[in-house]
Protein backbone atom coordinates (compact mmCIF):
# COMPACT_ATOMS: atom_id res chain seq x y z
CA UNK A 1 0.00 0.00 0.00
CA UNK A 2 1.39 3.29 -0.97
CA UNK A 3 0.47 5.64 1.50
CA UNK A 4 1.17 9.50 1.95
CA UNK A 5 0.51 11.82 5.02
CA UNK A 6 0.65 15.75 5.69
CA UNK A 7 0.07 17.26 8.72
CA UNK A 8 -0.64 21.54 7.77
CA UNK A 9 -1.57 24.82 8.46
CA UNK A 10 -2.20 25.60 5.04
CA UNK A 11 -5.49 25.53 3.50
CA UNK A 12 -6.93 21.90 1.95
CA UNK A 13 -7.50 22.72 -1.51
CA UNK A 14 -9.09 19.02 -2.19
CA UNK A 15 -9.19 19.94 -6.48
CA UNK A 16 -5.55 19.99 -6.01
CA UNK A 17 -5.30 16.65 -3.80
CA UNK A 18 -7.13 14.92 -6.52
CA UNK A 19 -5.37 16.42 -9.62
CA UNK A 20 -2.39 14.69 -8.42
CA UNK A 21 -3.49 11.24 -7.51
CA UNK A 22 -1.94 8.44 -9.48
CA UNK A 23 -4.15 5.87 -10.45
CA UNK A 24 -3.78 2.00 -11.41
CA UNK A 25 -6.56 0.77 -13.69
CA UNK A 26 -6.69 -2.52 -11.86
CA UNK A 27 -8.23 -0.31 -9.26
CA UNK A 28 -12.43 0.40 -9.19
CA UNK A 29 -12.84 2.18 -6.18
CA UNK A 30 -11.37 5.60 -4.92
CA UNK A 31 -13.27 6.63 -1.96
CA UNK A 32 -12.20 10.83 -0.95
CA UNK A 33 -13.70 11.73 2.62
CA UNK A 34 -13.42 15.76 3.39
CA UNK A 35 -13.87 16.99 6.81
CA UNK A 36 -15.40 20.34 7.25
CA UNK A 37 -15.42 22.79 10.70
CA UNK A 38 -18.82 23.33 11.47
CA UNK A 39 -19.99 26.20 12.93
CA UNK A 40 -21.89 24.63 16.14
CA UNK A 41 -19.13 22.86 18.24
CA UNK A 42 -21.41 21.51 21.40
CA UNK A 43 -24.51 23.55 20.54
CA UNK A 44 -22.57 26.77 20.40
CA UNK A 45 -22.33 28.93 17.38
CA UNK A 46 -18.28 28.73 16.67
CA UNK A 47 -16.56 31.17 14.41
CA UNK A 48 -13.89 28.44 13.94
CA UNK A 49 -11.61 25.32 15.20
CA UNK A 50 -8.23 25.82 16.28
CA UNK A 51 -6.53 22.35 15.94
CA UNK A 52 -3.24 21.57 17.79
CA UNK A 53 -1.30 18.50 17.65
CA UNK A 54 1.80 16.83 19.09
CA UNK A 55 3.03 15.91 15.87
CA UNK A 56 5.39 13.80 16.16
CA UNK A 57 3.44 11.46 17.92
CA UNK A 58 0.49 12.14 15.68
CA UNK A 59 3.06 11.25 12.62
CA UNK A 60 3.67 7.61 14.61
CA UNK A 61 0.06 6.91 15.38
CA UNK A 62 -0.93 7.99 11.93
CA UNK A 63 1.37 5.29 10.80
CA UNK A 64 0.61 2.34 13.27
CA UNK A 65 -3.45 3.05 12.30
CA UNK A 66 -2.04 2.86 8.53
CA UNK A 67 -0.05 -0.76 9.45
CA UNK A 68 -3.47 -2.20 11.09
CA UNK A 69 -5.54 -0.94 8.05
CA UNK A 70 -3.34 -2.73 5.56
CA UNK A 71 -3.44 -6.08 7.34
CA UNK A 72 -7.36 -5.77 7.40
CA UNK A 73 -7.88 -4.54 3.53
CA UNK A 74 -6.74 -4.56 -0.03
CA UNK A 75 -5.95 -1.06 -0.18
CA UNK A 76 -3.81 -0.05 -3.01
CA UNK A 77 -2.92 3.78 -1.93
CA UNK A 78 -4.07 5.74 1.18
CA UNK A 79 -3.54 9.49 1.29
CA UNK A 80 -4.58 11.73 4.14
CA UNK A 81 -3.76 15.60 4.98
CA UNK A 82 -4.91 16.79 8.00
CA UNK A 83 -4.71 20.60 8.98
CA UNK A 84 -3.79 22.00 12.39
CA UNK A 85 -3.61 25.62 13.18
CA UNK A 86 -6.85 28.00 12.63
CA UNK A 87 -9.51 26.52 10.56
CA UNK A 88 -12.76 28.41 9.91
CA UNK A 89 -16.11 27.11 9.87
CA UNK A 90 -16.67 25.68 6.51
CA UNK A 91 -13.20 24.97 5.99
CA UNK A 92 -11.72 21.88 5.47
CA UNK A 93 -9.82 20.51 8.44
CA UNK A 94 -9.61 17.10 6.81
CA UNK A 95 -8.98 14.97 3.38
CA UNK A 96 -8.54 11.69 3.08
CA UNK A 97 -8.96 9.61 -0.31
CA UNK A 98 -8.16 5.61 -0.19
CA UNK A 99 -7.86 3.56 -3.66
CA UNK A 100 -8.69 -0.17 -3.78
CA UNK A 101 -9.93 -2.91 -6.08
CA UNK A 102 -13.56 -2.72 -4.62
CA UNK A 103 -15.72 -0.41 -2.76
CA UNK A 104 -16.72 -2.26 0.38
CA UNK A 105 -12.95 -2.23 1.46
CA UNK A 106 -12.38 1.52 0.37
CA UNK A 107 -15.67 2.17 2.40
CA UNK A 108 -14.60 0.30 5.10
CA UNK A 109 -11.18 1.72 5.19
CA UNK A 110 -11.70 4.88 5.42
CA UNK A 111 -14.81 4.99 7.80
CA UNK A 112 -12.39 2.30 10.28
CA UNK A 113 -9.56 4.94 9.94
CA UNK A 114 -11.32 7.86 10.83
CA UNK A 115 -12.96 6.77 13.66
CA UNK A 116 -9.48 5.17 15.32
CA UNK A 117 -7.71 8.26 14.52
CA UNK A 118 -10.38 10.29 16.64
CA UNK A 119 -9.34 7.83 19.40
CA UNK A 120 -6.30 7.38 18.86
CA UNK A 121 -3.92 10.59 17.43
CA UNK A 122 -3.06 13.10 19.51
CA UNK A 123 -4.80 15.98 17.50
CA UNK A 124 -6.45 18.59 19.77
CA UNK A 125 -9.64 20.89 18.81
CA UNK A 126 -10.24 24.46 20.63
CA UNK A 127 -13.72 25.96 19.23
CA UNK A 128 -13.37 29.48 19.15
CA UNK A 129 -16.77 31.47 19.29
CA UNK A 130 -18.74 34.11 17.10
CA UNK A 131 -16.09 36.84 16.52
Amino acid sequence: MTRELIITEQPIIESDWVRTRTFNPQMGAVVTFTGTVRDLESGKTISSIHYEAFEKMAIHQFHLLFDELEKRWPIASLRLVHRVGLVKAGEPSIWMEIVASHRREAFEAGQWLLTEMKLKVPIWKHPIGEA
